[in-house]
């Protein structure tokens, strides 16, 4: 992978992750899993073909511009998704808790 492939790389993540933002923002759980899983794979193409690519100060400076995009999108989706997986959580919870209280009063009725 050369660097204008590098850059166009993180571009597409970035794309992706603005892209996961507004499904997040929407409520589109079923497209945000489908992008998070379409995000992964640009991320695991650039760790296998280029782990630690030699960049020029101009394109090293546009690649941390990104990244830092890419940061500040993962950051918004997780105060997004974050207290809806707690949510979640609980209720899975409270559901686990209603069954083991089944199964531990169904021997006595």
């Amino acid at each position: 992978m050369n660097n204008s492939q590098t850059l166009m790389t993180y571009n597409a993540i970035l794309a992706t992750t603005g892209k996961m933002l507004i499904a997040a923002q929407n409520s589109e759980w079923d497209q945000l899993t489908k992008l998070e899983k379409e995000c992964r794979q640009l991320t695991d193409s650039l760790i296998k073909n280029d782990p630690d690519p030699i960049l020029d100060e101009e394109l090293l400076q546009k690649k941390i511009k990104i990244i830092h995009q890419i940061l500040a999108d993962d950051a918004q989706i997780k105060a997004i998704t974050e207290p809806w997986l707690k949510k979640l959580e609980g209720m899975l919870n409270t559901r686990d808790r209603t069954y083991s209280l089944q199964q531990a009063y169904q021997s006595i009725i």
